[in-house]
């Protein structure tokens, strides 16, 4: 139509000229910032977005204000929103805008649209993507303009860190493989020397066990402390060794001289020690004062020292343990495993030179300590105090080389108490001899002598080869092979003596024909079944077996030696398990000084296990016995009058045998006095022996059990016997 202008010109109209313009707009270079920020796509615009930035160099005009250049246009002409099309109605042709008046210039109405253009606030693509096109007779192609340059893609710096990732892994794994295939075993060694000069360990001791007594009271256990060490490595302590040396001997306690040779250099599998040990079992207080002094080479470090509170009590059972915390001797050394637990260890890297410390951040390894458990007794405290302290009266009232005394509860077979004479200070071992350490009652053999002959008569008895009312026709003395048996108490040829009397004065006579009637078999029959010839399994270490005659060694003076106690050795605690068969109605029961374990970690009670037991006589048999043996502490001028207690009936038997050492007889006696009470009703078993070098059971022992019967009887709060013993018939 005449006068309408065409809403985009084609572009073949537009290549007859040459312009700069053109040539830049598809130029990335020449694109501004702000050409680069306006992206709005507009399919129905077939110019170039960025020429109008461009129009002067053209030698066009523009109405817009040029950025940096002053000058101005003319405002745009404003285009009619187009309205969206109803459904209902087909849309009207838009009519032609009128166009301003022509310029000199036939393309100013092209440039002005696209000024305008350029001026349109940017709107979003989807609504001009939506909003129809103008349709035109004449449908004309429209270019594409160029895409703006792409950024990164995520995806492939994903997959290129993945690559490098991998190849890092790939690399290290070559290099261990490398590490453990490829190199050469000196390389291989000369690496884990290098590891192991920076590797130090420190073991975390594990906290010792308790003993406690029956009722829970400490008997033995570990206190805090510390353990003063040296390096002799360390240059400033070389220096000046002797000042160092005797600023500390008066705090430990240690000799000068030897300090002094704790801390000189030396070599241990090849390598220079870096630790030595000056003191153990610290103080803390004395510690403190030695960290105070800030001793070059010297440090201190935490340690645990065995305490025993009651320092002499119960030392011959309990031991005592050593500089590294191992049992070494009595309980402490029969159950260190269970008392000492499992000790940790620290495994930490060090520096060199003069970063010798642990290294922050390196490694290091802890395995935690395991504490052990603790061991609680059949003690009890109170009555192994009293009975220590009797022993030891009686011990140096007599003048006993060694001396010991059990006691046992009848019923149950517990050891409530035993004690060794001379004593001596747990906390202190070294002060004093080893021979003195030793538990008499479990380690030391002796002849048991008469305190033999109950045995003979409860088997004669359970044989039912003697009547308990029968009498038996003796003399002074009787010849066994070469050798006379004579009778401290001795009677006329023919006397007939009951049963209570042959015991009451202790007939060796009497006790001979007995056996002869037993034969050697059953002799040695009972004196098994009584627990001779083998160790009770108490609980000490080293416990003693014993010995017994086997019937084949026997010669002719043996059918009168091995009956009355001798030819035959036994531990006092052996003797007293016989005894508490005899008390218990018949059966044996095995002694036992463990009474439970106590967990260390969680506090579990574990009680030991149950003893074992086996019936020797019968019943009857055995009340028969203990009614007899009651002769030996009431009849007149009887070996065991100073064992009576007062308010209580008391059975037992008295013995004077021989100490063996080392296979041979000493020349003192060995005088023992084996009993119990109430005898009616038995509650408690007590053996005392002391090896002095004259007496007997009845002057030296007997005193002894009659004080220690006479407490524990009243501490466990035992009613007094509730009839007298009866008179005995002695001879016919």
């Amino acid at each position: 139509m005449p006068g309408d202008e065409p809403e985009e010109t084609p572009r073949d109209n537009r290549r007859g000229r040459s312009s700069i313009g053109e040539a830049r707009a598809y130029t990335p270079r020449g694109r501004t910032v702000a050409e680069r920020g306006r992206l709005p796509r507009d399919t129905g615009r077939n110019t170039d977005p960025f020429r109008p930035a461009l129009q002067v160099l053209d030698g066009g005009e523009s109405g817009q204000r040029t950025r940096g250049r002053g000058r101005t246009t003319e405002p745009p002409p404003q285009r009619e929103q187009a309205k969206p099309r109803e459904q209902t109605k087909p849309r009207e042709p838009a009519k032609p805008r009128e166009q301003p008046a022509p310029r000199t210039k036939t393309r100013e109405p092209e440039k002005t649209r696209e000024r305008a253009r350029t001026r349109e606030p940017q709107r979003s693509r989807e609504p001009e993507r939506r909003r129809p096109e103008p349709r035109t007779r004449e449908k004309t192609r429209r270019p594409v303009p160029a895409e703006p340059p792409k950024l990164a893609s995520s995806s492939r710096r994903l997959r290129l860190g993945t690559v490098l990732a991998l190849s890092l892994f790939v690399t290290i794994g070559v290099r261990l493989v490398v590490l453990q295939v490829a190199t050469s075993p000196e390389e291989a060694a000369s690496l884990l020397e290098l590891r192991e000069n920076r590797l130090t360990s420190v073991t975390l001791p594990a906290p010792r066990g308790r003993i406690l007594d029956r009722n829970g009271n400490v008997l033995a256990h570990s206190v805090e402390a510390r353990y003063v060490y040296a390096d002799p490595e360390n240059k400033k302590l070389q220096e000046d060794v002797a000042g160092t040396a005797a600023k500390l001997a008066p705090l430990l306690g240690v000799p000068h001289s030897e300090l002094v040779e704790k801390m000189q250099r030396k070599q241990v599998m090849g390598q220079w020690s870096k630790f030595r040990y000056l003191d153990r079992g610290v103080d803390l207080p004395i510690a403190d004062r030695i960290d105070a002094l800030k001793l070059p080479g010297i440090y201190t470090h935490s340690d645990e020292r065995r305490d025993v509170p009651g320092g002499d009590l119960a030392s011959n059972l309990i031991g005592f343990t050593g500089e590294e915390g191992r049992g070494l001797e009595g309980l402490e050394a029969r159950y260190d495993d269970l008392l000492h637990g499992a000790d940790g260890k620290r495994v930490f890297e060090i520096g060199t030179g003069k970063l010798n410390k642990p290294i922050p951040g390196g490694f290091q390894q802890d395995v935690e300590a395991r504490p052990g458990s603790s061991l609680q007794l059949t003690i009890d405290q109170d009555l192994q105090f009293q009975v220590q302290r009797v022993l030891d009266a009686a011990g140096k009232k007599k003048n006993a080389r060694v001396g010991g005394a059990v006691v046992l509860d009848a019923r149950t077979g517990e050891v409530l108490a035993q004690a060794s004479y001379p004593l001596y200070n747990a906390a202190k071992p070294n002060a004093v001899d080893p021979i003195e350490r030793i538990d008499m009652p479990s380690s030391v053999v002796t002849d048991p002598g008469s305190s033999h002959k109950a045995f003979i008569f409860g088997a004669a008895l359970q044989e039912g080869l003697v009547k308990p009312d029968e009498v038996i026709a003796i003399g002074p003395a009787i010849k066994k092979g070469d050798t006379l048996f004579k009778d401290t108490h001795p009677q006329d040829k023919g006397t007939r003596m009951t049963l209570p009397g042959l015991l009451a004065f202790s007939s060796n006579v009497g006790t001979i024909l007995l056996a002869d009637r037993l034969g050697p078999d059953k002799v040695y029959e009972y004196q098994q079944k009584f627990g001779l010839g083998k160790a009770t399994g108490e609980g000490m270490p080293a416990e003693a077996d014993g010995d017994l005659l086997e019937t084949a060694d026997w010669s002719g003076s043996s059918y009168g030696s091995v009956p009355i106690g001798h030819s035959v050795s036994a531990t006092l605690i052996q003797m007293a398990a016989g005894y508490g068969a005899i008390a218990n109605d018949g059966v044996y029961i095995q002694p036992h000084l463990i009474k439970a374990t106590i967990s260390g970690e969680d506090g579990t009670e574990t009680p030991a296990a149950a003893p074992s037991t086996h019936r020797v006589l019968d019943t009857e048999v055995a009340r028969e016995l203990r009614l007899m043996m009651e002769a030996v502490t009431t009849v007149k001028d009887a070996t065991g009058l100073a064992a009576q207690v007062p308010g209580y009936r008391v059975a037992g038997k008295t013995g004077t045998g021989k100490l063996l050492v080392n296979g041979q007889y000493t020349s003192n006696n060995a005088s023992s006095f084996v009993g119990m009470a109430p005898a009616e009703n038995p509650r408690y078993v007590i053996a005392v022996s002391m090896d002095v070098s004259s007496g007997g059971g009845g002057d030296v022992a007997a005193p002894a059990f009659s004080e220690m019967m006479s407490y524990v009887l009243l501490q466990n709060h035992v009613p007094p016997s509730g009839s007298e013993a009866p008179d005995f018939k002695i001879k016919e």
